[in-house]
């Protein structure tokens, strides 16, 4: 059973404090939903969490492998409000680009994963002729694929109609029902099995 660690974690934005002494811990088949203001730390936090930023002091451990370790980084799947697609790539080639660092994954994979978010038929749209919506859906269509244990999700709500928040809420309960866990930061209410909330 995994369980992501947090202990005494502190960022800072220039020589503003953004948070301090931030201690949790998140163990598999739960769901951490981190609230707070614009500012208060919510993405900088998750890309700590993901190895993108160096936090000023305090530990993150997987499992107690470090977070720059390569078994922690092996083990997280981090999605940031403001990934970019390339409008002249398809949406099936722009998930495999998404995908590329990760294991190899069958282009019928990637097809059904597209599927799985409601895109199904628009594998060979460029994403130039994409709404936002439906970007944000290619985008989301990673956690189809991944093999991760750690969903790191930022505002993965965010452009998505409902029927498209139900989707991405599934995907999060399935992930945690079969041992993974999943931290992601929101404005919106959320109605997840086995979630916690902190806010910044």
């Amino acid at each position: 059973m995994s369980s992501l660690v947090v202990n005494n974690l502190e960022c800072q934005r220039g020589y503003s404090q953004i948070f301090n002494n931030l201690s949790f811990q998140v163990n598999a088949k739960e769901v951490l939903r981190i609230t707070g203001t614009n500012g208060s730390g919510k993405t900088s936090l998750l890309k700590i969490l993901a190895g993108i930023n160096i936090q000023e002091q305090g530990d993150v451990n997987l499992d107690e492998h470090p977070v720059k370790s390569d078994k922690y980084q092996q083990e997280v799947l981090y999605l940031g409000h403001q990934a970019v697609l390339s409008t002249e790539l398809t949406s099936l080639e722009n998930l495999e680009f998404l995908n590329a660092l990760n294991h190899p994954i069958k282009q019928s994979l990637l097809i059904q994963a597209l599927d799985d978010v409601g895109l199904k038929g628009y594998a060979d749209e460029t994403c130039a002729n994409l709404s936002a919506g439906q970007k944000r859906r290619v985008i989301l269509a990673s956690l189809f694929v991944s093999k991760a244990k750690v969903w790191l999700l930022d505002e993965p709500f965010t452009a998505l109609d409902p029927k498209g928040v139900e989707i991405v809420e599934n995907a999060i309960s399935n992930h945690c029902a079969n041992g993974g866990l999943c931290l992601f930061t929101t404005h919106q209410d959320s109605v997840l099995p086995n979630q916690r909330v902190i806010s910044l």
